[in-house]
């Protein structure tokens, strides 16, 4: 094992190529290779057997489980959580036999305290919403709203998730209020989305 100059782990097995940016707590481990131009936040657990591309930004305590490729043109948020083998793409329709020259890829951006499930499929040019939640083996195809739970093939709209990443309840009669199972935080719908309510006061 080895601890390159700054305060963040490189396993033996690992290639950091130059220049990369890797933040303070950081690990990165068995056979994982950071391209140059790379940049990953603090406090990151980069699993075994991943890649990360040119020009890929990664924020702050981010968990890329094994078995992941995040190719150029991908943008991850803060607190998201990449499942094993997760797949993501940066050309809509790709060939061979005419590669892209011009280096411009569809960009894909995983909003903050989002999850990607196990051998999830992230087709390129979407956004993946803040606190969103995407079921292991989907594969997505469109936008998903902050909060949304999305599984399937192709993934729809299932449900809505805490920011603790508990399901939330169904509304009872015309109420539109959502609340946490698990952590008790209230959210009201509209037709669209759900916004997080602040807490009350204590004593109302």
């Amino acid at each position: 094992m080895r601890k390159p100059k700054g305060k963040y782990f490189v396993h033996e097995t690992a290639i950091v190529d130059e220049p990369a940016a890797i933040g303070e707590g950081t690990r990165i481990w068995h056979f994982s290779h950071v391209m140059p131009g790379a940049r990953i936040g603090d406090k990151c657990n980069i699993g075994q057997n991943v890649y990360i591309g040119s020009g890929v930004e990664i924020g702050n305590n981010v968990k890329i489980q094994n078995n992941v490729s995040v190719y150029e043109g991908v943008a991850i948020e803060d607190n998201v959580f990449c499942g094993p083998s997760c797949v993501f793409t940066n050309v809509i329709r790709p060939r061979s036999a005419f590669p892209r020259k011009d280096r411009k890829f569809d960009a894909t951006v995983i909003k903050q305290g989002a999850t990607i499930g196990a051998n999830a499929t992230i087709v390129c040019g979407i956004t993946v919403g803040e606190n969103s939640f995407v079921g292991a083996g989907s594969v997505v195809t469109k936008d998903v709203p902050a909060n949304a739970l999305f599984f399937g093939n192709p993934a729809r709209h299932r449900g809505w998730m805490c920011e603790c990443g508990e399901k939330l309840g169904q509304r009872t009669g015309r109420s539109k209020i959502l609340t946490c199972p698990t952590c008790g935080r209230k959210y009201r719908k509209s037709r669209s989305d759900i916004r997080l309510l602040p807490p009350l006061a204590k004593g109302k």
